[in-house]
């Protein structure tokens, strides 16, 4: 059975983007970089896969990425209706419309969805963003891999926006960058 993996940027203090979505405070440099385009070189989107010497790179662990709405408008607003093109692209949306074949739209129920993906063949399945959707999957997440940065932001988009409840996770990597960010991995017990 394939795996759901929300492997997300966050701040120290468990925001993935500022109160208005921006999320520039999350740099992609030194070996933080490095190791991110060594082991999850498909979480690239298209339009920087060339400039950083990756556009033929073959996918390491996902065929499959899952959005909300949120996650994808600021590609839409850079006109890019396809972001991750090298792989199975799904947007949970009550509200968008089709723009590109590549990207599906799914107004329906995102836990349904996600098992009946599971139970499909392929590689593992990523969840790109954002908090509501990760709040609805939160049961369905196999694996959690945080990139925390060393910065707090005091408010904005928390990692998971979901009602009170307790999901445990085991912690089962960690590695520490020289930009002094860090990449843990969960498992859901």
């Amino acid at each position: 059975m394939r795996k759901l993996t929300y492997y997300i940027a966050t701040s120290l203090d468990g925001f993935i983007a500022g109160p208005d979505g921006e999320f520039d405070f999350f740099a992609f440099e030194g070996d933080l970089a490095a190791a991110i385009l060594a082991d999850y070189p498909e979480t690239m989107p298209v339009h920087a896969r060339e400039p950083l010497g990756i556009a033929e790179a073959a996918n390491a662990r996902f065929d499959t990425v899952l959005m909300g709405r949120a996650t994808y408008e600021p590609a839409l607003a850079l006109g890019i209706t396809s972001p991750y093109a090298h792989l199975r692209q799904y947007v949970f949306s009550r509200t968008l419309k089709q723009r590109d074949p590549a990207v599906e739209i799914v107004d329906g129920d995102p836990v349904e969805f996600v098992r009946e993906l599971k139970r499909q063949d392929g590689m593992g399945i990523w969840l790109c963003g954002g908090a509501t959707l990760a709040g609805q999957l939160v049961d369905e997440i196999d694996e959690l891999v945080l990139k925390r940065y060393p910065v707090v932001l005091g408010s904005g988009i928390p990692l998971f926006h979901a009602p009170f409840t307790v999901t445990n996770f085991a912690l089962t990597d960690s590695r520490v960058f020289n930009t002094g960010a860090t990449i843990s991995t969960y498992v859901q017990r």
